[in-house]
């Protein structure tokens, strides 16, 4: 049943085999919360098809392996933020479940999944759930993490690499100031703070301004300090 007065969640098919795929768009069709608004046997018009209908999700089929979807994944969450992907697939290795991940893939349907599953999954996913193979739940999650935190720990540049502006800006973004509060403060234009605030991104490797107050909040007052004081005792010399 779909509650009264909301739409329902919008799907694009791309699954190969013709069988399958009209199987599957019809018994959806008996599912008034969902709605198939396009079919594709192939992956060539998929992003067209996302600019055209704007569907909330992509269910995608993997295919054959010497197809690479992945560089496919990473167009449609970067270039389509609302649209979620779920793959399906016979069941994928560890490593290619990450890849998918860190792709941009929310969610894993197994080809041997039931039909309840298999609206399960694209209830959950539509709903900002994500939904990785069963079987690989556990050891998945914590590999993830895992592997997460140590690229992080690589990505993110030493404070030795900050200038003392860019410390300053830091700072100030963790007590709260907007790019405007700050260049007032420091008597710079907001163009010159929006400027530092990109290159201190690019140094840490982080994508916002949240993250930047709360790498300040966990390591940075300690870590900036030191460099601050090792700046003032080169400058002595």
């Amino acid at each position: 049943m779909n509650p009264a007065n909301e739409l329902p969640t919008s799907l694009i098919l791309v699954e190969g085999n013709r069988l399958l795929r009209e199987g599957l768009a019809a018994m959806v069709s008996h599912h008034e919360d969902l709605q198939i608004v396009a079919t594709l046997a192939d992956c060539d018009t998929v992003l067209q098809k996302i600019q055209q209908l704007k569907p909330r999700v992509v269910l995608l089929d993997l295919g054959p392996r010497d197809h690479d979807h992945v560089p496919l994944i990473e167009s449609i969450t970067r270039d389509h933020g609302d649209v979620t992907v779920i793959v399906m697939d016979l069941l994928p290795g560890k490593a290619d479940v990450m890849e998918l991940v860190r792709a941009g893939v929310s969610g894993f349907l197994l080809k041997d999944a039931t039909f309840d599953e298999f609206l399960k999954t694209i209830r959950l996913v539509a709903a900002g759930t994500y939904v990785l193979p069963p079987s690989l739940t556990n050891s998945l999650f914590s590999e993830i993490v895992n592997d997460e935190a140590r690229r992080e720990r690589a990505l993110v540049s030493s404070p030795a690499t900050l200038t003392r502006r860019e410390r300053e800006i830091i700072r100030l973004i963790a007590d709260g100031l907007s790019n405007k509060e700050i260049a007032q403060q420091l008597n710079v234009a907001t163009f010159t703070v929006k400027s530092h605030v990109h290159n201190v991104l690019e140094k840490l490797a982080l994508r916002t301004r949240v993250q930047i107050a709360s790498y300040y909040a966990k390591e940075g007052t300690t870590r900036m300090n030191a460099v601050s004081r090792s700046d003032f005792s080169r400058a002595r010399r």
